[in-house]
């Protein structure tokens, strides 16, 4: 994939990490000459020390063969100029920060997919992670739904019971779902069925409609959850 990544702050600097560890082809537009020179150092990228507001720059950059452009600067008004500029090219996938939300129907008006508000994003894992020690990762979905992953424990009260005998006696509300489970062993994830038969030591990916509580942590076994003031 031939991506153009606008910045190389915080957010921007990890993500070029990852898309070239992914193999993709990577350019940088970075208009801060420092950081600029650090990327080029570091990375075997082409890195665009300019503008990526100005339409010459993008072109430069080879928007008209990318497959994607990601505007992580610190600035929304950059951001957009970058994405209304990307529409001009027709790159096909359009990503950007957003710091204030009051700014995302600007960015859903032009049609580019959105991370909102990364360091509000960072500040509620942090808590997470410190309210609910056993959850191993986890994603919000909406207003009220999450996705996490957490270890089932020996004395979990679905440890040793089969899907259908969990929701059977109702430790498994219709609001909560057992999406996947990985299990020592196995080389590939499970896909639970009804007769898919939880373990302790397992680790299962649960979407909860609900959100994150500790009644459905202390399901898998997770009595530690707690809420922190």
């Amino acid at each position: 994939m031939y991506v153009i990544i606008v910045g190389a702050g915080d957010i921007g600097t990890p993500l070029i990490d990852i898309a070239t560890r992914s193999g993709n082809d990577v350019v940088v537009i970075e208009n801060d000459r420092e950081k600029a020179d650090d990327i080029a150092n570091e990375y075997d990228v082409l890195v665009l020390h300019d503008d990526a507001t100005v339409k010459e720059t993008l072109e430069d950059a080879g928007a008209e063969r990318a497959d994607a452009i990601i505007s992580t600067t610190d600035r929304d008004a950059t951001n957009i100029m970058v994405c209304l500029l990307a529409e001009e090219f027709e790159i096909p996938s359009v990503v950007s920060v957003v710091h204030d939300p009051e700014h995302m129907n600007v960015f859903r008006q032009i049609g580019v997919h959105t991370i909102e508000n990364p360091q509000q994003l960072i500040a509620e894992y942090l808590y997470r992670a410190a309210a609910r020690p056993a959850i191993v990762d986890f994603m919000r979905i909406g207003d009220h739904a999450e996705v996490f992953e957490i270890e089932v424990t020996e004395d979990a009260p679905v440890a040793g019971k089969t899907l259908d005998e969990a929701g059977k006696e109702r430790l498994l509300s219709d609001d909560v779902l057992i999406v996947a489970i990985e299990r020592d062993g196995q080389d590939s994830p499970i896909t639970p069925r009804g007769r898919t038969r939880i373990e302790p030591g397992d680790l299962v990916m649960v979407y909860s409609a609900l959100g994150v509580d500790p009644e459905i942590t202390d399901i898998f076994g997770r009595h530690e959850d707690r809420t922190i003031h």
